[in-house]
Order: C-alpha cells, then sequence, then structure tokens
C-alpha cells in the first residue's frame, strides 16, 4: 500500500514510515482491506496529512478511529463527506463553535477539508477500521505511529493549540510539551458526555484563535 503523505510530513517522517513496524502495519492494512469492508477509502487512509502540511500547522485534533458507516470516513478525523447526514458528535462540535464565537451559521455539510487546509491537523488515532465495527483496528499498530507523530509535532513545532476531547484524546496528549504548545481538554462532543455538561461551554475554538493570534499566528475561520 502506498503512503500519500503532503512532501513535508514525508520528510518529517521519513525515519519513522521505514521503521518494519510501520511496513508490516501496512501490510497488516492491505489484508484487512482484501479480506473485509474497511474505511476510509485507501486512497484517503492518511488524507490529514495531505490537507495540512508540516510546516502550516497551527492546531491538531485528536480522534480516536473513523466513522464505520458506508461512504462517512474521509481520512479526518470527526468529519464525513458532504452528502453524508452530519453526526451527532460534528452536531455538538458546530453547535459549541456557534456558541462560542457568538454566530448563528450551522453548516450543511460535516465535510471539515475547509479547517485542514488552515492548517488543522484532523487525526485520528487509528486510521482504519472494518465496516460497522467501531474500534475494530485497535490492535493493528497505527497508535505506534500516531503516538511519534504527535510527539514528532510536540518536538520539533512551536506554539501548537492540541485541542484533547475525552480521555482517550487525554492518555493520547500525555506527552506533548506544554511549555511550549497550549493544551486544550474537555470532555467529548458525543451527546453521552456533551449532555453531561463536560462539552458545552469549553470555548476551545475562540481560546484557539485568541493564542494563535497572540502569537502572530493568523486565526482559524472555524
Amino acid at each position: 500500500m502506498k503512503t500519500h503523505f503532503n512532501a513535508t510530513w514525508q520528510t518529517i517522517l521519513s525515519d519513522e514510515i521505514h521503521k518494519p513496524y510501520f511496513c508490516d502495519l501496512l501490510v497488516e492494512v492491505d489484508n484487512e482491506y482484501a479480506e473485509h469492508i474497511c474505511f476510509p477509502p485507501k486512497e484517503f487512509i492518511f488524507a490529514a496529512f495531505e490537507y495540512c502540511s508540516f510546516e502550516d500547522l497551527k492546531v491538531v485534533i485528536i480522534g480516536q478511529d473513523p466513522y464505520h458507516g458506508e461512504g462517512e470516513a474521509n481520512g479526518l478525523c470527526f468529519s464525513v463527506n458532504d452528502s453524508v447526514k452530519i453526526p451527532p458528535s460534528l452536531r455538538n462540535i458546530f453547535k459549541e463553535v456557534n456558541s462560542d464565537l457568538n454566530r448563528l451559521f450551522f453548516p450543511t455539510s460535516g465535510n471539515l477539508e475547509h479547517w485542514a487546509k488552515q492548517g488543522v491537523l484532523l487525526l485520528n488515532a487509528t486510521l482504519t477500521v472494518r465496516k460497522d465495527k467501531p474500534n475494530s483496528h485497535k490492535h493493528l499498530n497505527w497508535e505506534k505511529f500516531t503516538d511519534a507523530v504527535i510527539q514528532k509535532i510536540s518536538d520539533e513545532k512551536s506554539n501548537i493549540v492540541f485541542l484533547l476531547w475525552g480521555n482517550f484524546a487525554h492518555k493520547k496528549g500525555l506527552k506533548i510539551d506544554r511549555t511550549k504548545h497550549l493544551v486544550l481538554e474537555s470532555g467529548h462532543p458525543s451527546p453521552m458526555s456533551a449532555n453531561q455538561g463536560k462539552w458545552f461551554g469549553n470555548n476551545h475554538f475562540s481560546k484557539t484563535n485568541a493564542y494563535l493570534k497572540a502569537h502572530d499566528i493568523e486565526e482559524i475561520i472555524w
């Protein structure tokens, strides 16, 4: 299987993607796609790295694994293809954006490509999944790879905003250097968490833009 990375990521991650575990991982993923229906489509597995280059990176949002329904996953965490009904978690994200930024616009599409193209890395911890089976590729070595990506960003960049939503993402961000990056944590935007008061009102979108502005970095149009 070919990896589709923006050229800057290809250079930054060169050592990692030539390690034996990653080569084995790609073979396992190929086998999964040959034997089962898996998502996202192969050409979109590394979409997060295609839309957002390492040099333009401003914000990292960490999800768990891709949507497992037909036609939903497009390689960006929390994002779905244009024609797909907006999932509950993403609907709550949009509600918080509106509340936080005091606006009334509600998107008709759940495709977050426009965030990614502004420098938001929409990174799932596990980049593939079997149809209708959430976390079915948890046994693969994706997490080792995405941990290495997060570590590389933490080590080699400065003033990145990490948005960690839910306990899973909190654990994923334990090694981020918080002396040179902003880490914002809250509950997950899923209905269960959001309805328990752990999501709404986190103001992560305005806080992100305030931090970027303070460091002379162009703000995100959420």
